[in-house]
């Protein structure tokens, strides 16, 4: 069960995001998941990934294989004040829930290259497949080089994003003005 509660989520400023997005390695590195639902209307972030907030549940370990191997995830809503934070919790949850054996495995394999002080290549023949860990549904996956996904909510969500950066094409794609200025 996932022990991380609301306020300990990390909040991305939108000017973060923005760098993040238009360095070289951004789709390498980083996802953007929107879960606005028919409020996602009047634009995006670009390359984002819309996933409404209503489908969610069943498409969470769908998400977590697709972004097992993306260092930085990061959801919003409209305000990021409910849904975004919400989804980012109940992602992380499910990351645990079908990752849980991999990164138990990590720890354990850790924990003998301490004692015994094998080699990063001793340890993965140790694993089996080499490079490979299984997942809790059975699935094989490759395994992570060490670095754990930070997973993120952007701060001020599309409303604060699209205030700086709705008429930047490189960022926003589809972007609507009119239907943002009463927001």
């Amino acid at each position: 069960m996932i022990m991380q509660a609301l306020p300990t989520l990390h909040r991305m400023p939108t000017t973060t995001l923005s760098s993040l997005l238009l360095s070289p390695t951004a789709s390498v590195k980083i996802a953007v998941i929107d879960v606005r639902d028919s409020d996602h209307a009047g634009g995006h972030i670009r390359s984002s990934i819309h996933v409404p907030s209503s489908t969610l549940d069943y498409r969470l370990p769908e998400l977590v294989r697709t972004l097992r191997s993306k260092e930085k995830v990061v959801f919003h809503c409209a305000l990021s004040q409910q849904r975004g934070p919400g989804a980012a919790l109940r992602y992380m949850g499910e990351r645990q829930r079908m990752l849980g054996g991999a990164e138990a495995e990590k720890v354990k394999v850790d924990k003998k290259v301490a004692e015994e002080g094998l080699s990063g290549k001793d340890v993965k023949s140790t694993m089996g497949d080499k490079g490979k860990v299984e997942m809790v549904d059975g699935t094989q996956a490759e395994e992570e080089e060490g670095k754990q996904q930070e997973v993120w909510v952007l701060d001020g969500g599309f409303v604060k994003w699209q205030e700086k950066y709705g008429t930047d094409d490189r960022l926003t794609e589809d972007y609507a003005p009119d239907i943002w200025n009463d927001y």
